[in-house]
């Protein structure tokens, strides 16, 4: 499946091609924090030291930065998006009683497969109709990405939220007909229609809705700017407002929105970008699929 994507964007685009796949399951990690993984759709993790208050962060564009920790040790948690540019990048930090400082981290490349396809015309162009619904969907979904609330998550450590094996990678790149489509910004997992989703981690359901790309879809606010997007769904079992906890069945698999077939689309999202699951499931997967 391929993501329309950019910065403050998740659509679900295309279907599956199941090349390969590998088993999707949590790993241990002495740490209840995701993987670091310095390029774009990776999670910066910053050391801010040691600090009465919680430290505040932000992004160059104001985005506020997810803070973990506790008095001894503060860090700062940053998902960096697919279209990073590569090299320099930095955060805002200010403590309680001190002046603003700016912490550097570098964004380096990295190895996302690529596939070349051919198709018909009309699985790839969107019609005048299509593309305009698509557009007021994705004003609707840019608010609901910027969701920051507390409590802040204790852990990010989740559970893939149906057992089976990857179908599409996150950062796959897809060339239809020659035409370079935008990385896919989330993971793909085989399953059949009706099989149960579970919630990744406890939160509160923040959006569900029927869009284009993505069908029938769930949000879940974990907290601190990071959400958990499950789309393609037959059917939701939850609404907006809810409280769920980790493991909670939120929806049914399907194959709804722009797809050939039925999966889960499972995308995270911190400070409104769109990172690798596979860093929350305890360490990344060494050997992406296709």
């Amino acid at each position: 499946m391929s993501l329309r994507f950019n910065r403050r964007h998740a659509l679900c685009a295309l279907g599956t091609l199941a090349l390969r796949p590998t088993q999707v399951q949590a790993k241990p990690n002495a740490e209840p924090w995701p993987a670091q993984r310095l390029a774009p759709g990776g999670i910066a993790r910053l050391a801010l030291g040691a600090a009465a208050l919680r430290p505040d962060v932000k992004l160059p564009d104001g985005s506020p930065v997810l803070v973990v920790g506790g008095p001894e040790a503060w860090t700062a948690l940053v998902g960096i998006e697919l279209g990073a540019k590569l090299g320099p990048a930095t955060v805002q930090v200010t403590r309680a009683g001190q002046a603003s400082e700016r912490i550097q981290y570098s964004v380096a490349p990295h190895a996302y497969p690529e596939q070349r396809l051919k198709v018909a015309p009309g699985h790839v162009d969107l019609s005048a109709e299509d593309a305009a619904r698509a557009a007021r969907e994705r004003k609707h979904l840019i608010g609901v990405m910027a969701s920051f609330s507390e409590p802040f998550p204790q852990q990010l450590l989740m559970q893939a939220p149906v057992p089976g094996r990857r179908s599409s990678s996150f950062g796959l790149r897809r060339i239809f007909n020659g035409q370079p489509r935008s990385p896919h910004s989330g993971m793909d997992i085989a399953a059949a229609s009706g099989t149960p989703v579970h919630s990744p981690l406890a939160g509160k359901v923040i959006d569900t809705g029927d869009y284009f790309f993505a069908g029938r879809s769930v949000w879940v606010d974990h907290g601190g700017g990071v959400l958990s997007l499950l789309c393609h769904l037959s059917e939701t079992q939850c609404q907006a407002g809810d409280a769920v906890a980790a493991g909670q069945v939120l929806a049914l698999v399907g194959a709804t929105g722009r797809v050939t077939g039925p999966h889960l689309h499972w995308g995270v999202c911190m400070n409104t970008a769109m990172v690798d699951p596979a860093l929350l499931l305890g360490e990344p997967l060494s050997k992406p699929v296709i």
